[in-house]
C-alpha cells in the first residue's frame, strides 16, 4: 500500500466550491432515463446488400469459356479527306503569312485623341454655370 500524502502537499480547493461540495447530496440530482438506441437497417437497405452480394456471387462464379468467344480487331487508318488537306493548307499558308509579315513596310501614323479631357478653364466654366 502506497503511503499517505501529507496533507500540506495536497492541493488547495478553493472556500466556495469545497462549500459546495460538502453540500452536495445525490437526491438533489434530477431524474433522467437513459435510451439505448440502435439503428436497425430498413427493409430496402437489407434488400440493396442482398442484390450487391447475389451481384458478386455471381461475377466470381461466371464462366468465360461458356459465353464468350474469341474475336479478331481490324485496325483501320482513316486518310483525310480532300477537304481537310485543302483546309489545313489555307490554315498553313495563313500562319506563314502572319509569322513572315514585314513590319517595316507599315506606314508611320499619329493617332489623334478624339475625346480630349476637359481643361480647368472649361471646368470652371460649368461649375460657374
Amino acid at each position: 500500500m502506497a503511503a499517505a500524502t501529507p496533507l500540506k502537499d495536497l492541493p488547495k480547493v478553493d472556500a466556495t466550491l469545497k462549500d459546495q461540495l460538502e453540500g452536495f447530496t445525490p437526491d438533489k440530482l434530477k431524474p433522467a432515463q437513459t435510451e439505448e438506441k440502435t439503428a436497425l437497417p430498413t427493409k430496402e437497405d437489407i434488400a440493396a446488400e442482398k442484390a450487391h452480394l447475389a451481384l458478386l456471387t455471381r461475377l466470381e462464379s461466371f464462366d468465360k469459356t461458356a459465353l464468350l468467344r474469341p474475336t479478331t480487331t481490324l485496325e483501320k487508318n482513316v486518310l483525310p479527306s480532300v477537304a481537310d488537306i485543302a483546309a489545313e493548307k489555307d490554315q498553313q499558308a495563313l500562319l506563314s503569312g502572319i509569322e513572315r509579315f514585314d513590319a517595316s513596310a507599315l506606314k508611320k501614323t499619329e493617332t489623334l485623341e478624339k475625346n480630349p479631357l476637359p481643361t480647368k478653364e472649361e471646368i470652371e466654366q460649368e461649375k460657374a454655370a
